[in-house]
């Protein structure tokens, strides 16, 4: 069992799942697997939500746009990681992570941690109820998440002129959608990463 006590995600991918991202040569080499050697449970355990934070950095970035078009990339990197390790974080991973991202995003703060929160509980039913799904189905339902979440957060943020909001929020709608399976491949890339047998246990 991997550390950190997540547990394996029981459903099958198809073959039109993109595959991860190839870990560097010198680093596979590195880190055969070698009898007596296993993950490093804190590598294991904080690689996932310091992914997340890193994600949530994006509107810091050096962009000059007249409107948002980075999509939010903290919510789609939670969303691929639930996706792919269901039961990684724990339920309620969605409200700390939601106030971390509220410090960067500009919007109203608690606006994330409630629509992180009830996304993350959406997963999780969603895993319960429907575990064998195929990669298509589960690009339609983080399109979804992320398409309410961006339309939820600029109701929330312009009140009283939500529909000319909501125009504005079109382009990241489009390149939020666009862009989730390359950021399941970021995160199929680290998930790699987390599991390398770096630590020894002779």
């Amino acid at each position: 069992m991997e550390p950190g006590g997540p547990r394996r995600n029981a459903r099958s991918r198809n073959a039109l799942m993109p595959s991860p991202l190839p870990i560097p040569r010198q680093l596979r080499a590195a880190t055969r697997k070698r009898i007596n050697r296993a993950p490093s449970p804190l590598l294991a355990l904080a690689v996932p939500w310091l992914l997340v934070m890193l994600g949530s950095l994006s509107p810091t970035w050096p962009l000059i746009t007249s409107a948002p078009l980075v999509p939010p990339l903290g919510l789609m990197i939670l969303i691929a990681w639930l996706q792919l390790r269901p039961g990684i974080f724990p339920a309620w991973a969605g409200f700390p992570l939601g106030l971390f991202d509220d410090l960067f995003s500009g919007q109203p703060f608690g606006s994330a941690a409630l629509l992180w929160s009830l996304t993350v509980l959406l997963l999780e039913l969603q895993e319960f109820r429907f575990p064998w799904r195929i990669y298509w189905q589960d690009w339609a339902v983080s399109a979804g998440l992320v398409a309410s979440c961006l339309v939820l957060s600029a109701a929330i943020a312009s009140s009283g002129s939500a529909p000319a909001a909501l125009a504005t929020i079109a382009p990241q709608i489009v390149l939020a959608v666009l862009a989730f399976p390359i950021i399941g491949r970021l995160v199929a890339l680290f998930d790699r990463f987390r599991l390398l047998p770096l630590r020894d246990i002779g």
